[in-house]
């Protein structure tokens, strides 16, 4: 089965006075109907990026210098303006991680959906209205269509949140790109706005892009999981097998930095230095400054990424220059 979305080779750059900065670098990845794939890493890494890339929503000067970008067999990254417009909303939804971005203050939640639902549908305004009341029920707003004339002040951050994903939902997109769409708000909220993209795959077949920082979100709602740094995709596979038994060293501080009340250890693990600025990203492996386990190729080849069980992993430590570890 042809996977919904296929994203190759990816390459973002800015152009600047001093040169040409390189954020996102070589990064593939696919989706398939249904699918949840979870893209963690620390803040920097080029998460967000790679979604805004996607969409088509890159600020300039960002720009994509070379991949491609395919959903449902066509190819999205060289439309025009005007095409790709049309696939955002219909085709591919966007849950941003800030709902006040995404809602217009000045207009009801009503005007804001049924706008939307008449942009991208052949709906008529009952139709629109209708499918409304329908949305905000199905991320569990409360009387929702009582709810319908409130002006997005009147709702609290996590109800905020679920009318944004209801926005995003409107067109019945094959695509949900949501980032960091549970930041701030409460644990139980953020369980119910992860059940809601849940039920997505599983009823609707829709794919989500879920990109956070947050673990625990990666371990409750991903079905796989693709770990960044510095631009650059480092580790892949089932979500079960990189929290349980990470291999990159970098997954592996990751991971060892989650609070564990069953784990013996006094102290959590620590990943030593920062994040690289696009200004100063190290030869080689960009992580082998940070990282203990480094060896000769480290610092001056870039790994590619090496299938390790069921998962993928960009690291020296596997492969061809593992035996001269």
């Amino acid at each position: 089965m042809a996977p919904l979305l296929s994203v190759n080779n990816l390459v973002v750059e800015f152009p600047t006075r001093r040169g040409i900065l390189r954020a996102i670098d070589n990064v593939s990845f696919e989706i398939a109907r249904g699918e949840t794939l979870g893209v963690v890493g620390e803040s920097g890494a080029g998460k967000s990026l790679t979604g805004r890339a996607v969409i088509g929503l890159l600020q300039r000067p960002g720009r994509i210098a070379s991949g491609e970008v395919w959903l449902d067999g066509t190819r999205i990254d060289q439309m025009p303006a005007r095409e790709m417009r049309k696939i955002r909303g219909r085709r591919i939804g966007m849950i941003f991680q800030d709902p006040l971005t995404s809602l217009n203050p000045l207009y009801t939640v009503r005007r804001q959906l049924v706008e939307t639902i008449l942009t991208h549908t052949n709906a008529t305004v009952r139709e629109a209205e209708q499918k409304s009341v329908r949305l905000l029920d199905a991320v569990g707003i409360p009387a929702a269509e009582t709810r319908l004339d409130s002006f997005p002040h009147q709702f609290s951050g996590g109800m905020r949140q679920r009318v944004v994903i209801a926005l995003a939902l409107s067109a019945d997109p094959d695509l949900i790109i949501a980032d960091e769409p549970t930041t701030a708000l409460d644990v139980s909220v953020q369980a119910q706005v992860l059940d809601v993209l849940k039920t997505l795959g599983e009823e609707r077949g829709t794919a989500v892009l879920l990109i956070t920082h947050d673990m625990g979100v990666i371990a409750e709602a991903t079905d796989r999981v693709m770990v960044m740094y510095a631009g650059r995709r480092i580790e892949m596979g089932p979500s079960a097998d990189v929290i349980h038994a990470p291999k990159h060293p970098y997954t592996v501080g990751l991971m060892g930095a989650i609070p564990n009340p069953d784990a013996e250890a006094d102290r959590l693990t620590q990943i030593p230095g920062a994040m690289p600025s696009l200004k100063a990203i190290p030869p080689g492996c960009a992580f082998h400054p940070r990282c203990e386990r480094r060896f000769t190729p480290c610092d001056c080849t870039v790994p590619a990424p090496q299938p390790e069980g069921g998962s993928s992993v960009a690291c020296h430590l596997y492969g061809p220059a593992e035996a001269a570890a």
